[in-house]
Protein backbone atom coordinates (compact mmCIF):
# COMPACT_ATOMS: atom_id res chain seq x y z
CA UNK A 1 0.00 0.00 0.00
CA UNK A 2 1.36 3.40 -1.07
CA UNK A 3 0.54 6.22 1.35
CA UNK A 4 0.88 9.88 0.35
CA UNK A 5 1.44 11.75 3.61
CA UNK A 6 -1.10 14.55 3.97
CA UNK A 7 0.38 17.08 6.39
CA UNK A 8 -1.15 20.21 4.89
CA UNK A 9 1.89 21.22 2.85
CA UNK A 10 1.69 19.28 -0.37
CA UNK A 11 -0.17 18.88 -3.65
CA UNK A 12 -1.33 15.41 -2.67
CA UNK A 13 -4.09 15.03 -5.27
CA UNK A 14 -1.70 15.71 -8.17
CA UNK A 15 0.57 12.94 -6.92
CA UNK A 16 -2.34 10.55 -6.49
CA UNK A 17 -3.48 11.39 -10.03
CA UNK A 18 -0.13 10.53 -11.62
CA UNK A 19 -0.04 7.26 -9.67
CA UNK A 20 -3.54 6.49 -10.96
CA UNK A 21 -2.39 7.22 -14.53
CA UNK A 22 0.31 4.57 -14.24
CA UNK A 23 -2.14 2.08 -12.74
CA UNK A 24 -1.22 2.29 -9.08
CA UNK A 25 -3.61 2.82 -6.19
CA UNK A 26 -2.64 5.04 -3.28
CA UNK A 27 -4.11 6.48 -0.09
CA UNK A 28 -3.83 10.10 1.01
CA UNK A 29 -3.66 10.15 4.79
CA UNK A 30 -2.17 11.59 7.96
CA UNK A 31 -3.62 8.85 10.16
CA UNK A 32 -0.98 6.94 12.08
CA UNK A 33 -2.72 3.60 11.62
CA UNK A 34 -2.73 4.01 7.83
CA UNK A 35 0.87 5.23 7.64
CA UNK A 36 1.99 2.35 9.85
CA UNK A 37 0.62 -0.15 7.29
CA UNK A 38 2.27 1.51 4.27
CA UNK A 39 4.65 -0.48 2.11
CA UNK A 40 5.86 2.78 0.51
CA UNK A 41 5.58 6.41 1.54
CA UNK A 42 5.55 9.65 -0.42
CA UNK A 43 6.31 12.93 1.35
CA UNK A 44 5.23 15.79 -0.93
CA UNK A 45 5.75 19.43 -0.12
CA UNK A 46 4.94 22.96 -1.19
CA UNK A 47 5.68 25.91 1.07
CA UNK A 48 8.23 26.81 3.73
CA UNK A 49 10.59 24.54 5.65
CA UNK A 50 9.45 25.57 9.15
CA UNK A 51 5.79 25.27 8.18
CA UNK A 52 6.35 21.74 6.89
CA UNK A 53 8.23 20.61 10.00
CA UNK A 54 5.65 22.30 12.26
CA UNK A 55 2.79 20.46 10.56
CA UNK A 56 4.54 17.10 10.89
CA UNK A 57 5.16 17.86 14.55
CA UNK A 58 1.58 19.01 15.21
CA UNK A 59 0.31 15.74 13.75
CA UNK A 60 2.84 13.85 15.91
CA UNK A 61 4.08 12.03 12.81
CA UNK A 62 7.84 12.47 13.30
CA UNK A 63 8.38 9.54 15.75
CA UNK A 64 6.27 7.27 13.53
CA UNK A 65 8.15 8.31 10.38
CA UNK A 66 11.51 7.81 12.09
CA UNK A 67 10.45 4.29 13.00
CA UNK A 68 8.99 3.46 9.59
CA UNK A 69 11.88 4.88 7.56
CA UNK A 70 14.98 4.51 9.72
CA UNK A 71 14.14 1.36 11.69
CA UNK A 72 11.79 -0.58 9.41
CA UNK A 73 13.42 0.71 6.19
CA UNK A 74 10.16 1.52 4.42
CA UNK A 75 10.93 3.18 1.05
CA UNK A 76 10.05 6.88 1.04
CA UNK A 77 10.13 9.47 -1.74
CA UNK A 78 10.45 13.13 -0.74
CA UNK A 79 9.31 15.60 -3.41
CA UNK A 80 10.38 19.28 -3.53
CA UNK A 81 9.90 20.58 0.04
CA UNK A 82 9.47 16.93 1.03
CA UNK A 83 13.05 16.31 -0.11
CA UNK A 84 14.31 19.39 1.73
CA UNK A 85 12.73 18.22 4.99
CA UNK A 86 14.99 15.16 4.86
CA UNK A 87 17.98 17.46 5.57
CA UNK A 88 19.33 18.67 8.90
CA UNK A 89 18.36 22.33 8.59
CA UNK A 90 17.42 25.11 6.19
CA UNK A 91 18.30 28.76 5.68
CA UNK A 92 14.57 29.24 5.23
CA UNK A 93 13.79 28.65 8.88
CA UNK A 94 14.97 27.86 12.38
CA UNK A 95 13.57 24.39 12.97
CA UNK A 96 15.57 21.20 12.64
CA UNK A 97 14.74 18.98 9.71
CA UNK A 98 14.21 15.23 9.87
CA UNK A 99 18.02 14.84 9.64
CA UNK A 100 17.87 11.60 7.68
CA UNK A 101 20.56 12.77 5.27
CA UNK A 102 23.76 14.80 5.73
CA UNK A 103 22.62 17.96 4.01
CA UNK A 104 21.26 21.44 4.55
CA UNK A 105 19.00 23.65 2.49
CA UNK A 106 20.34 26.88 1.01
CA UNK A 107 18.68 29.86 -0.66
CA UNK A 108 19.42 30.76 -4.26
CA UNK A 109 21.36 34.03 -4.43
CA UNK A 110 21.07 36.09 -7.62
CA UNK A 111 24.33 36.64 -9.48
CA UNK A 112 22.86 39.21 -11.88
CA UNK A 113 19.61 40.93 -12.78
CA UNK A 114 18.68 38.17 -15.24
CA UNK A 115 18.49 35.54 -12.50
CA UNK A 116 14.94 34.95 -11.34
CA UNK A 117 13.90 33.39 -8.05
CA UNK A 118 12.05 31.11 -7.68
CA UNK A 119 13.60 28.75 -10.19
CA UNK A 120 10.55 27.80 -12.21
CA UNK A 121 10.29 25.66 -15.32
CA UNK A 122 11.85 22.68 -17.03
CA UNK A 123 15.41 21.68 -16.24
CA UNK A 124 17.78 18.78 -16.83
CA UNK A 125 18.98 16.37 -14.18
CA UNK A 126 22.51 15.06 -14.63
CA UNK A 127 22.41 11.48 -13.36
CA UNK A 128 25.65 10.60 -11.60
CA UNK A 129 25.41 6.82 -11.43
CA UNK A 130 23.15 3.83 -11.87
CA UNK A 131 20.06 3.74 -9.70
CA UNK A 132 16.58 2.23 -9.66
CA UNK A 133 14.56 5.41 -10.32
CA UNK A 134 16.10 7.32 -13.24
CA UNK A 135 18.02 5.59 -16.04
CA UNK A 136 21.49 6.64 -17.11
CA UNK A 137 20.99 6.19 -20.84
CA UNK A 138 19.05 9.33 -21.78
CA UNK A 139 18.49 13.00 -20.98
CA UNK A 140 15.83 13.66 -18.39
CA UNK A 141 13.85 16.90 -18.06
CA UNK A 142 11.74 17.64 -15.03
CA UNK A 143 9.64 20.55 -13.82
CA UNK A 144 11.05 22.68 -10.98
CA UNK A 145 9.49 25.32 -8.73
CA UNK A 146 11.70 26.32 -5.79
CA UNK A 147 13.64 29.16 -4.19
CA UNK A 148 15.79 26.91 -1.98
CA UNK A 149 17.93 23.91 -2.85
CA UNK A 150 19.66 21.07 -1.07
CA UNK A 151 23.40 21.11 -0.50
CA UNK A 152 24.43 17.55 0.30
CA UNK A 153 27.64 17.00 2.27
CA UNK A 154 28.01 13.32 1.43
CA UNK A 155 28.80 12.51 -2.20
CA UNK A 156 27.45 9.01 -1.62
CA UNK A 157 23.85 10.25 -1.53
CA UNK A 158 24.06 12.52 -4.60
CA UNK A 159 22.58 10.68 -7.58
CA UNK A 160 21.64 13.70 -9.67
CA UNK A 161 22.40 17.39 -9.92
CA UNK A 162 21.00 20.33 -11.84
CA UNK A 163 22.14 23.82 -12.71
CA UNK A 164 20.32 27.05 -12.01
CA UNK A 165 22.47 29.99 -10.90
CA UNK A 166 24.73 27.32 -9.41
CA UNK A 167 24.92 23.54 -9.38
CA UNK A 168 22.65 21.96 -6.79
CA UNK A 169 21.63 18.50 -5.67
CA UNK A 170 18.35 17.54 -7.32
CA UNK A 171 18.19 13.77 -6.71
CA UNK A 172 19.36 11.81 -3.67
CA UNK A 173 19.29 8.23 -2.47
CA UNK A 174 20.34 6.91 0.92
CA UNK A 175 19.37 3.28 1.42
CA UNK A 176 15.52 3.33 1.34
CA UNK A 177 15.33 7.15 1.32
CA UNK A 178 14.77 8.89 -2.02
CA UNK A 179 14.44 12.60 -2.68
CA UNK A 180 13.84 14.75 -5.76
CA UNK A 181 13.83 18.55 -5.88
CA UNK A 182 11.62 18.62 -8.97
CA UNK A 183 7.95 17.70 -9.34
CA UNK A 184 7.47 14.31 -11.04
CA UNK A 185 3.71 14.88 -10.98
CA UNK A 186 4.21 17.86 -13.32
CA UNK A 187 6.88 16.26 -15.50
CA UNK A 188 4.77 14.21 -17.94
CA UNK A 189 6.47 11.06 -19.27
CA UNK A 190 9.66 11.61 -17.28
CA UNK A 191 7.69 11.88 -14.06
CA UNK A 192 5.56 8.86 -14.87
CA UNK A 193 8.68 6.78 -15.53
CA UNK A 194 10.19 7.81 -12.20
CA UNK A 195 6.99 7.07 -10.26
CA UNK A 196 6.59 3.72 -12.03
CA UNK A 197 10.09 2.78 -10.96
CA UNK A 198 9.47 3.88 -7.37
CA UNK A 199 6.40 1.68 -6.97
CA UNK A 200 8.40 -1.31 -8.25
CA UNK A 201 11.04 -1.00 -5.50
Amino acid sequence: MIVIIDYGAGNVKSIQNILKRIGSDSIISNEKEIIEKASKLILPGVGSFDYGMSKLSELDLIPLLNNKVIVKKTPILGICLGMQLLAKKSEEGKQDGLSWVDAEVKKFVKLNTLDKIPHMGWGFVDIKRKNNLISLDKKHRFYFVHSYYMKAYSDEIIYGSSNYINEFTSFIIKDNIYGVQFHPEKSHKFGMELMSNFIKI
